[in-house]
């Protein structure tokens, strides 16, 4: 039998169709006679006339049901639309039938026949439909046998029944149960599925190892979402979510709407709420520059700053290929009406940065150019001197000269009592930015081995500030998408430390706070975001490689999927990172964004260690320059030798 219905399953649409008419059409003639038994009593056989007038229904019906579109209709995926087109086209068949047998005066019809003949023909045909969407449909295969596709859904609401309904028609997903947080919804069926309580799902999980679980609640809140994941966490199920009423869009539910779960929903952070008028302050019908527009903030920030309807947007860039694609990107949406400029340079070109902030007459500047990856900075300390220090005291000048009205510099947390190089140069960065704010009045000119000779403005007013925070999800050296890379190639997850802590936010989160502090800035101001708590990244990796569906390879389980492999700290990184400095801060207007103030170093002792630096860039002395930041950055103790890194020459 199964080979009968599997042949002919694989039969062409046109074979399928023709069958299906010959169906109907025996189906039609049968209820007639039929139709004629029940109003005359006894078993009734047409003749002369009569059989002409049954052997025509055919003749009428087919063209009206191929009209209503029913031999278009698969059967195994036969649904409500596709019943009511078979009803009204079997109501117009039995009405045109009666009214040419009215018409063609046949003696012997009765004319409650005609009504007899439209209610059995609905219920036949509809009948015969969903007897093929039964058999079709049920019919068991290879593929949902497999123990890897049992499946359960978490929701037994509106979304859960469609994408259960979607399921059914997939070889690949085989539904065990429902889940449902409802207790009236608890111990009912769903087309034969029951609905389970959440207590139950451990013991579903193993006794029919399930394999995924599909969360199909869209108006889940986000504590709920993340108590559910949290239980789900040590079953090692792979978990896909469908998107948030927000995201989806209208219309059915598919398999292909679900997503799997993102590392940002195990992370204990509320929504951030955005204050309008201090997104658009230094943004809305004014020039802006994002210089590193190609890297991971950089990007985001040319994103939202576009969305924020500037003037121009100037995207600075050291990297052919970045620009090249995030220009590409900004520049493919055609509603946005705005001009975009992509300049391809260094940071440390001051000039062409004058050339760029004096032609386009630049009002605001977000400086995110860095090299920031910890190790290779260790190793190449020489270039993250120049880049990460003379790159920020050449934006800065090049912004005084031209006048630009904000300057906002993105630093990091690992610039708080630094351990490595990267740290150091972005904390000296800081004391730059912090130092030109507090002498802006007073600077007239610089030494020339440092810089050309400043203008002499005595208007100069830029405001300068710094938006000091942690890691962000998604970033390039981020372990996030190192440990979804290593879970994919089977592991194993590599690890520095055990205990080794660190903040996280998304990305589109810490640029909005970005924007949003550099509007509050009244001049020299050190902006601290509210990353929340720390995170163990241990826990981290054990959540990933459990909601991927697979268990950790350890001691206690050897049989395990994926190993967590210790590789001890990298050079120059921290057990954990910090935000704040001192203890002197002071709240803001907005909720998530703190003002902090911190110990800095005149202007006059910071050129001349400037001045040093640049020499021992110069005379490539390695040894010099970690002496000079050691001197100029408190609190900085390099977490390596600098001779286990480096020769001299």
């Amino acid at each position: 039998m199964r080979f009968f219905f599997q042949t002919l399953i694989e039969l062409p649409r046109s074979g399928k169709k023709f069958i299906l008419i010959i169906l109907d059409s025996v189906l039609l003639i049968a209820v007639l006679i039929g139709s004629f038994s029940m109003r005359l009593g006894y078993w009734y056989l047409p003749s002369n006339e009569l059989i002409w007038m049954i052997l025509l229904s055919p003749v009428v019906a087919i063209p009206i049901f191929t009209y209503y579109g029913m031999y278009r209709h698969i059967v195994r995926y036969i649904g409500f639309n596709a019943l009511w087109s078979s009803i009204k086209a079997v109501s117009i068949y039995a009405l045109v039938w009666g009214l040419i047998v009215y018409m063609s005066s046949v003696s012997g019809i009765p004319r409650s026949v005609i009504l007899i003949n439209w209610f059995v023909s609905m219920i036949a045909i509809t009948s015969l439909r969903m007897s093929g969407y039964w058999l079709f449909s049920s019919l068991p295969s290879k593929e949902k046998d497999n123990e890897s596709n049992k499946i359960v859904i978490y929701g037994a609401g509106s979304a859960g029944r469609q994408l259960a309904m979607a399921l059914s028609r997939s070889s690949k997903h085989n539904q065990i149960a429902f889940i449902d947080d409802k207790f009236e919804n608890q111990n009912t069926l769903i087309d034969g599925i029951e609905v389970f309580p959440i207590s139950d799902l451990k013991d579903l999980v193993i006794k029919n190892s399930i394999k995924e679980v599909f969360i199909a609640i869209p108006s889940l809140t986000n504590t709920r979402r993340k108590e559910i994941l949290n239980y789900l966490e040590p079953l090692a199920v792979n978990v896909k979510s469908l998107p948030s009423l927000n995201e989806m869009a209208q219309g059915k539910i598919k398999i292909a709407d679900l997503y799997d779960i993102s590392i940002t929903d195990l992370l204990n952070r509320e929504p951030v709420s955005k204050n309008k008028n201090l997104l658009s302050f230094n943004i809305f019908n004014k020039v802006v520059v994002v210089t590193g527009a190609g890297g991971t903030i950089g990007s985001e920030l040319c994103r939202q700053v576009l969305s924020l309807k500037p003037q121009m947007l100037i995207l600075y860039e050291l990297s052919e290929y970045s620009l090249y694609m995030i220009n590409k990107e900004l520049s493919s949406n055609d509603k946005v009406n705005i001009k975009i400029v992509p300049i391809l340079g260094s940071v440390n070109n001051k000039k062409r940065l004058i050339h760029v902030f004096k032609k386009f007459q630049v009002n605001t500047v977000y400086h995110a150019a860095a090299f920031k990856h910890v190790p290779l900075v260790e190793f190449n300390n020489a270039e993250g001197v120049s880049n990460n220090i003379f790159g920020t005291l050449s934006c800065a000048m090049a912004s005084i000269d031209t006048n630009v009205d904000t300057f906002v510099m993105i630093s990091t947390d690992k610039a708080v009592r630094p351990a490595n190089t990267m740290g150091a140069t972005k904390r000296f960065a800081e004391m730059i930015i912090q130092a030109l704010s507090e002498s802006q009045n007073k600077l007239k000119t610089q030494d020339n081995n440092i810089n050309d000779n400043i203008n002499n403005n005595s208007n100069f007013s830029t405001l300068f500030s710094i938006v000091r925070f942690g890691n962000v999800l998604g970033s390039s050296g981020s372990v996030i998408p190192l440990f979804k890379e290593q879970i994919k190639d089977g592991g194993p997850v590599t690890l520095t430390h055990l205990e080794v802590l660190r903040y996280f936010m998304t990305i589109p989160e810490a640029v909005g706070l970005v924007i949003q502090a550099g509007g509050m800035s009244t001049g020299g101001d050190v902006f601290i975001l509210d990353m929340g708590k720390p995170v163990k990244i241990i826990d981290l990796a054990k959540k990933m490689i459990h909601l991927s569906g697979l268990e950790i390879k350890d001691n206690s389980n050897p049989n395990g999927d994926i190993e967590i492999k210790i590789t001890g700290l990298r050079p120059g990184e921290k057990l954990y990172e910090e935000l704040l400095i001192g203890d002197k801060v002071s709240d803001t207007e907005h909720p998530m964004i703190i003002r902090a103030e911190e110990e800095m170093m005149a202007w006059d002792e910071l050129k001349l260690i400037l001045a040093e630096l640049e020499v021992a860039i110069d005379e490539y002395d390695y040894i010099k320059l970690r002496k000079l930041l050691i001197k100029a950055v408190p609190g900085f103790k390099p977490a390596n030798k600098i001779n286990d890194l480096l020769f001299n020459g």
